[in-house]
C-alpha cells in the first residue's frame, strides 16, 4: 500500500490556484486591451459654448476605436430639465460607409461623416429654451455593444461677453518696458565703452609723445654738460 506525505493532497490544490492566476491574468490583459483600444466619443477640447439667441451652432463629436467598428450606433440627445430629448439617430455599417440619419427636430442638421468619424450637428436659429447639456451617445456592436457618450453645454446669451484684457494689457506693458530698459542699458554701457576706449587712447599717446620729448631734452642737456666738461689741449 503507497504512503501518503503530507504534501500529497497540497499539490492539486496548487495547481489550481496556480492556474487560476494564470486565467485571471489573462482576463485582465484581454480586458485591459479592450479597454484601451475600445470606442470613445469626444465633444473636443472645449465642452461648452456661448452663443447669441438667433445663431447658428455647431454641436461637435467624433468617435474612435483602434478595433475598428460595425453597425455604430449613435444619437444626440438633449437633457430639457431632466427629459431625454432624441434629436437624431443614426448607424453606421462599417467603415467609410455612410450613414442614413433620421432627425427629430426640424432645426438640426446632421453634417458629420462616416469618413472623418465625425458625427456631428447643426442647431439652427437657436433661442433661449435651446439652452442645456446635448449628448453624444455612440454604441459599437464590434466591441459587444461597447457604448461611450460624451456631453456637450449649450449657453444662448442676448450677446457675447466683452474679454476683460487688463491683466494681459499690464502683463504685455511690463514686459515691453524691462526689454526697453534692458535695451537702453545695453546702449548706454556701449557709449560708456567707447569713450573709455577713446580715453585709454588718447592717454597712451601723451604718455608716449611726453616721454619721447624727455628723452630729447634730457640727451641734449647731457650733450652740453659733456662739451663743458672736456677740457682744452
Amino acid at each position: 500500500m503507497a504512503s501518503m506525505d503530507s504534501t500529497g493532497p497540497s499539490v492539486p490544490g496548487r495547481l489550481r490556484s496556480g492556474d487560476l492566476l494564470h486565467a485571471g491574468l489573462a482576463v485582465a490583459l484581454l480586458l485591459g486591451a479592450w479597454s484601451v483600444g475600445g470606442l470613445e466619443v469626444s465633444t473636443g477640447k472645449v465642452s461648452s459654448i456661448e452663443a447669441i439667441n438667433g445663431s447658428t451652432v455647431l454641436l461637435p463629436c467624433t468617435y474612435s476605436s483602434c478595433i475598428g467598428i460595425r453597425n455604430l450606433y449613435f444619437r444626440w440627445q438633449c437633457n430639457a430639465n431632466g427629459t431625454l430629448l432624441k434629436y437624431c439617430d443614426a448607424e453606421i455599417p462599417q467603415e467609410g460607409v455612410e450613414p442614413k440619419v433620421q432627425v427629430f427636430h426640424e432645426r438640426v442638421e446632421f453634417v458629420g461623416s462616416s469618413k472623418t468619424n465625425n458625427i456631428s450637428i447643426l442647431l439652427w436659429n437657436i433661442t433661449f429654451d435651446d439652452a442645456g447639456d446635448y449628448i453624444c451617445f455612440a454604441r459599437n456592436q464590434k466591441e459587444k455593444n461597447r457604448n461611450h457618450s460624451a456631453v456637450f453645454t449649450l449657453i444662448v446669451v442676448n450677446q457675447l461677453s466683452e474679454v476683460d484684457n487688463t491683466l494681459t494689457v499690464i502683463i504685455v506693458s511690463v514686459v515691453g518696458g524691462v526689454i526697453g530698459l534692458g535695451i537702453i542699458v545695453m546702449v548706454i554701457k556701449a557709449l560708456v565703452v567707447h569713450f573709455l576706449l577713446k580715453d585709454d587712447e588718447k592717454n597712451k599717446e601723451c604718455l608716449v609723445s611726453s616721454s619721447g620729448n624727455d628723452n630729447t631734452e634730457n640727451g641734449l642737456s647731457g650733450a652740453k654738460a659733456d662739451n663743458k666738461g672736456t677740457p682744452k689741449a
